[in-house]
């Protein structure tokens, strides 16, 4: 059994090129000293090496975007 959580907006969305990219480390879109590419590569490892879970993004551009993360429920 697995929890979920969703997190979406209704924002331009991504183009394919940054989708396919969007958990690289060290990507970003933003300008040179506004970000450092870390944030959304540092979020999988959590949740895939350290919680066994995943996590994935469905985006249209134009539409926006939604992150969906599945962690494994532990034994009680």
């Amino acid at each position: 059994m697995n929890v979920k959580i969703s997190i979406a907006d209704n924002g331009e969305g991504m183009s394919e090129d940054v989708k396919n990219r969007i958990f690289d480390h060290l990507f970003t879109t933003k300008g040179v000293g506004k970000g450092t590419g870390l944030g959304l590569a540092i979020a999988q490892q959590i949740v895939v090496e350290k919680h066994g879970g995943t996590i994935e993004v469905n985006s249209v551009f134009g539409e926006g975007t939604e992150f969906v993360i599945s962690l494994p429920m532990k034994g009680e």
